[in-house]
């Protein structure tokens, strides 16, 4: 991609064009995608058209765009994989969390603008901003430099296929899945356990054939089971991973 002088002298007057560039570790062709991916619905832009402008629409985009990319990376580099363990191990590399991971990795949030604190973005905004920049990467320079990309920042430094085969994207899932598969009776009993908290807690027991075998607390429903079937899972984990391998 060739710029000319005026192009280029306009990209740099923007304050926001080196850091971006930094991030990318490659030129912009244009700024306006990468503002749009992190701009906070919190600010209520609209365009001319009155659609919003936020980075909600270009985290769908990137979304699709990773997952592509990661797919086609597992289908040459797994050639004996079935459909159903290349979709696992795709899973795993594009997990809620690890995205989290990748997004506070680069200090996206250091680039949002919002009209409210940090406190109140919610447990996934490192994530979703990964997915938006993505997007914004496609929108500005094609899916050649979104591969570049995940490729240098996601795939290079962090995929490793033998590892990732026993990594645990979900213990909830897994331990309900092995419990069904051996008839085991499982409850999750959740309630509401501030105490003295400020925050709203919950606190979970969870059962197998009417015994408690774990316990947990956390700040929402999901989190306090989540942390119950992991402890769950380390009580039982040398059957759970055997019934795991027998399924790769």
């Amino acid at each position: 991609m060739v710029f000319n002088f005026k192009e280029l002298f306009n990209l740099n007057k923007d304050p926001f064009y080196k850091p971006i560039k930094n991030l990318l570790q490659f030129q912009p062709k244009s700024l306006k995608y990468y503002k749009r991916a992190f701009t906070h619905r919190s600010l209520n832009k609209k365009d001319l058209n009155g659609i919003a402008v936020n980075y909600e629409r270009l985290e769908f985009l990137g979304d699709s765009i990773l997952s592509s990319i990661i797919s086609s990376y597992l289908f040459k580099n797994i050639p004996t994989g079935s459909e159903g363990y290349l979709t696992q191990m795709r899973s795993k590399i594009v997990s809620r969390s690890h995205l989290n991971e990748l997004g506070l990795e680069l200090n996206l949030l250091q680039f949002v603008e919002s009209n409210i604190s940090e406190e109140n973005y919610g447990d996934n905004i490192h994530g979703n901003l990964f997915e938006a920049l993505i997007g914004a990467i496609f929108l500005d320079r094609g899916y050649a430099y979104c591969k570049k990309f995940i490729f240098q920042k996601v795939i290079d430094p962090h995929v490793d296929l033998e590892k990732l085969k026993n990594k645990v994207i979900s213990y909830k899932s897994l331990f309900i899945e092995w419990c069904q598969k051996n008839k085991k009776i499982y409850n999750y009993e959740t309630f509401e356990d501030s105490g003295n908290d400020p925050i709203k807690h919950f606190s979970v027991k969870l059962s197998i054939d009417s015994k408690i075998i774990s316990k947990a607390r956390d700040t929402s429903k999901k989190k306090a089971e989540e942390k119950a079937s992991k402890r769950a899972f380390f009580m039982f984990q040398e059957d759970i991973l055997k019934y795991q391998n027998q399924n790769s």
